[in-house]
């Protein structure tokens, strides 16, 4: 299922969010309450992940986001994705989180 950044914006608190960007794409910003892991990592993820509420899964523009919701989906997962991703949701000028960076 595809959702608007706006619906992202109203379910942040019912669902799981993930970012699959890497790492050095954070600086731009993230929403709040999101998990980082990157889309490489995103098939040895499952255990870290609740399986009950919704997933949805977020990247720069769309794309990395929706192969990382197809494979959560055959998992199992209730997952969602975001057109556009996080350039849309800028673009929305919904509100961004600068993560903690190591």
């Amino acid at each position: 299922m595809e959702l608007t950044p706006q619906q992202v914006f109203t379910r942040r608190g019912e669902a799981q969010i993930i970012d699959v960007r890497e790492s050095d794409e954070l600086v731009d910003g993230m929403i709040s309450g999101a998990q980082h892991i990157p889309l490489g990592a995103i098939r040895g993820s499952h255990a870290t992940l609740d399986p009950t509420p919704p997933v949805i899964i977020v990247c720069r523009s769309g794309r990395r986001s929706a192969v990382a919701a197809e494979h959560l989906t055959e998992a199992g997962f209730d997952a969602h994705t975001m057109p556009g991703g996080m350039l849309e949701w800028a673009a929305a000028g919904l509100p961004l989180v600068m993560p903690q960076l190591p």
